[in-house]
């Protein structure tokens, strides 16, 4: 029997099975952060040693992104999407079958290669399967399934860590991931492969990863000397990179678009700043809520709660806007929303009511609606068919880059202001400073961000 791809059914199901795979990540991610300490005590690892089950797998994901994204258009996108699922399972079953936190970390490395063949390939085949007029609808679904499993993240990953043990949280996670495998099976029935048979760029991918791996390793290292040395020797790769790949025929990532597309660059650079501005915010105001109002791990999560919940709901409607209107009207709109929010937030006291963080929440929950759909929507519309794996595998590598830049700006002006000592609430007087400090710099960032977005040009 066969089966009609242009199809509204169609394209539902394909809809379907990548929501199912964006939810993996983000799902798994916020339960292990809770899971982390029981890890810890059963392995008896130290700070640096539990933040490298962290960092292994951002890395790997960080560093494969673009080179399969490439590889997904030569070889084509289901296929790198299925072997991704498969890599992901095997190496999810595998955290939770560790007896040790080598084998652990390990398997997180691997996990984070599977995560890149799937994330470098699911808004691409989104992009593919929906019409223009539809695709912003698409991303608002896919970004609102994205931010319901990091709401639920948190308390279902902490019943499961509590009631079954930290391995369940993997072997769930595996359990969901194979039915988007399965999903992919039977409903994805084309290869999407727009450059079949031209060569892959081997060596421009190493050096694309040499250079990913020195940015993001240097800033986890910030304020040491070190980092900022990596840093350096990460900025002058990106150059000889970027030289090499504009003088071959088939790069490994098409610098000569980003170059001449501003669309396509502005958008780019926009998702950038928006993760580099925003993503320590959870981290910041749930210290807040623990160590400087002495509120308990539930009650703080539960306040947490409020943006993705608010974001979840409003997304799909973002991203239908963008199918009507400009993107960057929507997305400077919301960048310039959360950027207020921030420099009011960056003033908040130990007894500042709760009603004005529960409204600041909601607000930044209405401003990432507003910017996420449709920035993407703007990222995957500016470039040809054939572009769609890179600019996909373009976006997912902003994301990890902007989070490892505000973490390390962040630890930075903790180190600055705390020091090595830990946090507790006999610091709090110093942690508030570290809070009103942070979010001020993210407020300049963020508001530097509504220029970038505004930048981009009309559709």
């Amino acid at each position: 029997m066969s089966i009609d791809t242009t199809s509204k059914a169609y394209r539902n199901r394909v809809l379907a099975v990548c929501c199912v795979a964006s939810s993996l990540v983000p799902f798994m991610g916020s339960s292990i952060n809770l899971a982390l300490p029981q890890i810890a005590r059963e392995f008896t690892l130290n700070g640096v040693e539990q933040s490298w089950l962290l960092t292994a797998y951002l890395l790997s994901t960080a560093i494969l992104q673009v080179p399969f994204g490439r590889a997904s258009d030569i070889f084509g996108k289901r296929r790198i999407f299925v072997t991704g699922l498969i890599i992901f399972i095997l190496s999810t079953i595998g955290c939770g079958f560790a007896y040790n936190g080598l084998m652990l970390t390990v398997c997180r490395a691997i996990q984070g290669v599977g995560s890149a063949m799937v994330f470098c390939t699911n808004t691409a085949i989104i992009s593919l399967v929906f019409p223009a007029s539809e695709r912003g609808m698409a991303m608002g679904v896919n970004v609102a399934m994205v931010y319901i499993s990091l709401a639920i993240g948190p308390s279902v990953g902490g019943f499961i860590t509590q009631s079954l043990g930290w391995e369940w949280v993997f072997f769930i996670t595996a359990a969901i991931a194979t039915i988007s495998l399965s999903g992919a099976f039977v409903v994805m029935k084309e290869r999407w492969a727009e450059t079949e048979g031209e060569p892959f760029d081997m060596r421009g991918a190493v050096i694309y990863g040499f250079a990913v791996l020195a940015l993001i390793y240097g800033l986890t290292l910030l304020p040491h000397l070190v980092g900022f040395t990596l840093i350096v020797a990460s900025l002058l790769l990106f150059w000889f990179f970027a030289r090499r790949e504009l003088k071959i025929k088939y790069p490994v990532f098409n610098v000569h678009l980003l170059a001449t597309n501003r669309i396509f660059r502005m958008s780019s650079a926009a998702a950038l700043i928006n993760y580099a501005a925003t993503y320590p915010i959870g981290f910041l105001l749930s210290l807040y809520l623990q160590e400087i109002r002495v509120m308990s791990v539930r009650d703080a999560g539960l306040l947490l709660i409020v943006q993705p919940v608010v974001q979840t709901i409003l997304s799909p409607f973002a991203g239908k806007l963008s199918d009507r209107f400009q993107p960057r009207i929507i997305a400077s709109a919301g960048m310039a929303m959360i950027a207020v929010t921030l420099l009011a937030v960056a003033f908040i006291k130990p007894e500042t009511p709760l009603w004005v963080l529960i409204a600041a929440l909601a607000l930044m929950g209405i401003g990432f609606a507003a910017f996420s759909s449709p920035n993407t929507n703007a990222i995957m519309g500016s470039v040809e068919r054939r572009y769609y794996s890179m600019a996909s595998a373009t976006t997912g590598t902003v994301r990890l880059v902007g989070q490892a830049f505000s973490m390390g700006i962040t630890t930075m002006i903790i180190s600055l202001v705390i020091g090595a000592k830990a946090i507790t609430p006999e610091v709090s007087d110093a942690l508030m400073r570290v809070v009103n400090i942070v979010f001020v710099i993210f407020s300049v960032l963020c508001a530097f961000g509504v220029y970038t977005s505004m930048a981009r040009g009309k559709r």
